[in-house]
């Protein structure tokens, strides 16, 4: 590495919507910006959460002089932990709120931070880098840009961001602070992409409280809001809207009464006096009383809203009971939520979703916004993060319009090294990036082969099939026994292919194959040939070959 550049490797968050975290390296020492998790989608069964690729920093550890967290979301906190699991001691620098949720959740696996509360127009140092925080409008409070001084650049990152003018909380992300940093100069403008493809600007946050004061007006029984757990805003909604309606409102789901208590206790969340009630005191009130503001809003299956579609939920959801899901799709969701919603209406709910009603803004900045900031800014390079592939183009032809030299957009993907010097940037090489799942208590121990297995066994099934020969005489004692599930009504199907397995195993041995990989590979061949050929079906085939 040149050591007059600044090194930039993101090990999330670029290709994909989640799992944020970006690496910058100058002068032999390393600021991390965010650490976030990906949650699964359906072709990764049993998987809880999917982290970013630690291995990048495991023999720079000690070189890690900070980590910088932009805001209190998931997707950019999610991972603190298991990065704490490696080395305990990372100073974590962040808002108030941002601090408390993280302070709450890491107290959870047990692991004692350094934390440093930062805010807006703050100045601090680490290291090497030089660190001044802006003010960002976001869909959770206290979200807050970053701006990066070094001797081979300046580097301006947003975090995940908006341009609300009219935000609930009166903090709107601070304009001014970036048209100052960019006349002293930004040589990397790192943007939110997550909207970029949307024309126009962001719907205003307020214009969602009115929505659901009617529909809490219209509706019959329980009102059921579904969101994510630390969407403080919507939350504030929904206690306003519960108490014109002179309704009860119970939190619903461990991460939900978590976030809107620390919400609650640092001044974030106003809760009117006795609008709130604990869920076990629900079946106190009148059904039309009752208002459940729960998790769940993108079909997670152990979440509070799958439960209650699965009736496997203490909530039992029925006729006249309106549910709101108060959230947009995250990509890669969409199955999971209709199932939920199909699994709702089925028992007699009335579902309402974006598609209905303006029951949802994003917290992302859409395209007029991006360029506003641009002719802002005035950035000489630009790097977009945060989205898939189309958001990250869709942003890189927002700043060419603006007038970015084409040469100075740097369009990466997640483990890619760019460096910057004298002010340009560019991509250099590539580093190890890979999906790290978490499953149950494991953690990085399941792989794709792993997945890829899980997904056979659930949709095509598996058969095993058990027998014993002779090394000696070279035959065949037991078997062969061919059981499956999953794959045809009963094992009966199978008998017509039990000489053929005999026979292959016999014929192997008498050529001389003894070996019980071997015979294994004998049998899964002459299985697997009929199974594709008369059932048309691929499922798992275990062969269990005993040589005595």
């Amino acid at each position: 590495m040149d050591k007059e550049a600044v090194r930039i490797v993101a090990l999330g968050g670029l290709g994909e919507v989640g799992r944020n975290m970006t690496v910058f390296e100058y002068h032999g020492k390393l600021l991390i910006v965010d650490c976030g998790v990906l949650f699964p989608e359906e072709d990764q069964p049993g998987v809880d959460l999917i982290l970013p690729d630690f291995s990048y920093l495991d023999d720079r550890l000690d070189d890690i002089v900070g980590l910088v967290l932009t805001h209190g979301h998931e997707d950019h906190i999610g991972a603190v932990p298991y990065l704490l699991r490696r080395k305990g001691d990372i100073p974590i620098l962040g808002s108030k709120l941002t601090i408390a949720l993280i302070e709450a959740k890491l107290k959870e696996h047990r692991i004692k931070p350094i934390t440093r509360v930062v805010a807006e127009d703050d100045l601090d140092q680490l290291g090497p880098f030089d660190l001044e925080f802006v003010a960002v409008n976001h869909s959770i409070p206290d979200a807050l840009a970053v701006f990066i001084r070094t001797g081979a650049g300046n580097i301006l990152h947003t975090g995940d961001f908006k341009m609300d003018q009219l935000p609930l909380d009166g903090r709107i992300t601070d304009l001014r602070a970036f048209a100052r940093l960019g006349e002293e100069g930004v040589d990397l403008f790192m943007t939110d992409s997550t909207n970029a493809e949307v024309p126009g600007f962001t719907a205003l946050e307020k214009d969602i409280g009115p929505v659901l004061e009617n529909l809490f007006g219209t509706a019959e029984r329980r009102i059921i809001v579904a969101s994510f757990s630390s969407h403080v805003h919507r939350v504030q909604q929904v206690l306003n809207a519960a108490t014109a309606h002179g309704r009860k409102v119970a939190l619903v789901g461990r991460s939900m009464v978590r976030n809107m208590k620390i919400a609650e206790d640092l001044g974030y969340l106003n809760v009117p006096a006795g609008t709130l009630i604990d869920i076990k005191k629900v079946d106190d009130y009148p059904e039309d009383q009752i208002v459940l503001m729960c998790t769940g809003s993108q079909g997670e299956p152990m979440a509070a809203l799958s439960r209650m579609a699965n009736r496997s939920h203490r909530v039992d959801v029925g006729d006249g009971d309106t549910v709101i899901l108060a959230s947009s799709l995250i990509p890669g969701n969409e199955n999971s939520v209709f199932k939920v919603i199909n699994g709702l209406m089925k028992l007699g709910a009335r579902v309402i979703s974006k598609a209905d009603a303006k029951i949802h803004v994003s917290g992302h900045a859409s395209g007029g916004e991006l360029l506003y900031c641009y002719n802002i800014v005035k950035p000489r390079g630009v790097m977009p993060v945060h989205g898939e592939w189309r958001h990250l183009l869709a942003n890189a032809r927002h700043a060419e319009a603006t007038g970015v030299d084409p040469n100075n957009i740097v369009l990466a993907d997640d483990g890619w090294v760019v460096d910057l010097k004298d002010g340009h940037a560019e991509v250099v090489g590539a580093v190890d990036c890979n999906y790290v799942f978490v499953d149950g208590s494991s953690v990085g121990e399941i792989t794709e082969a792993d997945l890829k297995d899980r997904l056979v066994l659930s949709g095509e099934g598996f058969v095993t099939i058990f027998m014993a020969v002779n090394s000696q005489t070279k035959s065949l004692i037991a078997g062969p026994e061919i059981h499956a599930r999953g794959v045809a009504e009963s094992d009966d199907v199978f008998d017509s292919i039990v000489p053929k397995v005999q026979k292959a195993v016999e014929d192997a041995l008498r050529d001389g194959t003894t070996d019980q990989y071997q015979l294994q590979q004998v049998v899964r061949r002459t299985v697997g040939r009929w199974v594709s050929s008369k059932l048309r079906r691929k499922p798992m085939i275990v062969p269990m070959v005993v040589i005595v």
